[in-house]
């Protein structure tokens, strides 16, 4: 067996050993995030861990892991908060976590979180060095550790626990591990209304590869020449290349793949259609519970409006240019995502996360955070980094870090993420 087939079919315990360093630089950096968050905020007279596991989205999921689904909140306009909109399975993991030890909702989801940033990172590893190379996949992590709102992976929020399920789904799309993928993309859409882009990436790749496949037997079925006789015969290129391992005969792979596909979209529609059940509102319930907290896609227009609104006054200008900057740069990453030739499965969740994010009618200030699990945008970026000399990689990479941390405890002791 070659070393790239080893590395495409990696034990744990070398699989662990290829991504330590991207696992060490990460939770270096995150040690240093959560170093500046506490002394802020006991600069403040207040609690780190308070900010970090009891306010906004983690009461909520603490709450449901409490109490269940029902709990909402009619405010002086009308609008009603129903924590049916968080989706199960992080309350699930705290829920089993707090009757196992002694630890509370809110502790229990504060170590799901820490554990799911790991796992995230190993996953975002393993994607990147399959695709670009190992020093590659060490860049890419330390990059989505270094994000300005990389404070939000240590918290009580689902972010992190979705970027690790996303992140390992499409590895094994990547490595033609189908029914993996799909499983994983089903916890995925347990996870967050953005699972839809795992389900996308899972059945793009899914479809693309049953159509190669299809191509590739009309191809044979033609009686060729002798020069095109070996071309029809040689082996087709497929998402896992060139980490191939020896498969099953190829029709037990296509059934593995089709069953991976017929498990992606699970999680999501199981959950979307018992909230249309219990609100008796039937299969599109959950949009009005969505409605209920003024959320939902319009392609883009409330935040574009948002964005202008910026530019009426001089001091706020700023913040409008800023933005504008921001998305064009997310803009300008994908498309060089594209002219990179990303492996397609990379490029469809990227751009469904991207799209998602940025087409989302409110809560503006959650965007940041939103596109955390977007982490193929990183991947041009990490290509960059790469590229430098160690010595001048860790200096820009520590610069970031130290600029991060400190943002991300001020962002945090003050409005922080909604």
């Amino acid at each position: 067996m070659t070393d790239l087939e080893t590395r495409g079919a990696p034990v744990v315990p070398a699989a662990l050993r290829r991504a330590a360093p991207a696992l060490v630089g990460y939770a270096a950096v995150r040690a240093l995030g959560l170093l500046a968050l506490a002394l802020w905020s006991a600069a403040r007279d207040k609690s780190a861990y308070t900010l970090l596991t009891a306010r906004w989205d983690a009461l909520w999921y603490a709450r449901v892991a409490e109490l269940g689904y029902g709990y909402e909140v009619r405010l002086p306009n009308g609008d009603v908060h129903s924590n049916l909109a968080f989706f199960p399975l992080l309350p699930w993991l705290e829920r089993l976590l707090h009757s196992m030890t002694p630890l509370s909702y809110a502790d229990a989801g504060f170590v799901v979180s820490l554990c799911a940033s790991l796992a995230a990172a190993w996953g975002i590893f393993a994607v990147a060095d399959h695709v670009y190379g190992r020093r590659a996949g060490v860049c890419a992590v330390l990059l989505w550790a270094v994000l300005p709102v990389g404070v939000v992976q240590s918290m009580a929020y689902s972010e992190s626990l979705f970027t690790a399920l996303a992140a390992w789904s499409l590895y094994a799309v990547l490595t033609g591990r189908w029914v993996t993928a799909g499983a994983l993309a089903s916890l995925a859409g347990l996870t967050r209304p953005v699972g839809l882009a795992v389900v996308a990436a899972v059945w793009v790749a899914g479809v693309s590869a049953f159509l190669r496949d299809r191509s590739g037997r009309r191809d044979r079925s033609v009686e060729p020449g002798e020069g095109a006789r070996t071309a029809a015969h040689a082996p087709q290129p497929s998402l896992d290349a060139p980490y191939q391992r020896e498969r099953a005969p190829e029709g037990a792979y296509v059934t593995t793949r089709a069953l991976g596909l017929l498990l992606a979209p699970l999680g999501t529609a199981g959950y979307v259609l018992w909230v249309g059940h219990h609100t008796g509102k039937g299969p599109l319930g959950y949009l009005d519970v969505q409605a209920g907290w003024r959320n939902g896609f319009d392609g883009g227009q409330a935040f574009a409006r948002f964005i202008i609104d910026k530019f009426t006054s001089i001091p706020s200008a700023f913040a409008g240019v800023g933005l504008t900057l921001g998305v064009a740069l997310l803009v300008w990453l994908y498309l060089v995502c594209v002219r990179q030739r990303q492996p397609l499965p990379l490029l469809v969740y990227g751009g469904v996360v991207l799209a998602l994010a940025l087409c989302a009618s409110s809560y503006f200030g959650s965007k940041p955070r939103l596109l955390l699990p977007a982490f193929p945008l990183l991947l041009p970026l990490a290509l960059g980094l790469a590229r430098l000399r160690t010595p001048r990689s860790a200096l820009v990479v520590a610069g970031v870090a130290v600029a991060s941390a400190v943002y991300g405890a001020w962002w945090l002791n003050g409005s922080g993420p909604p």
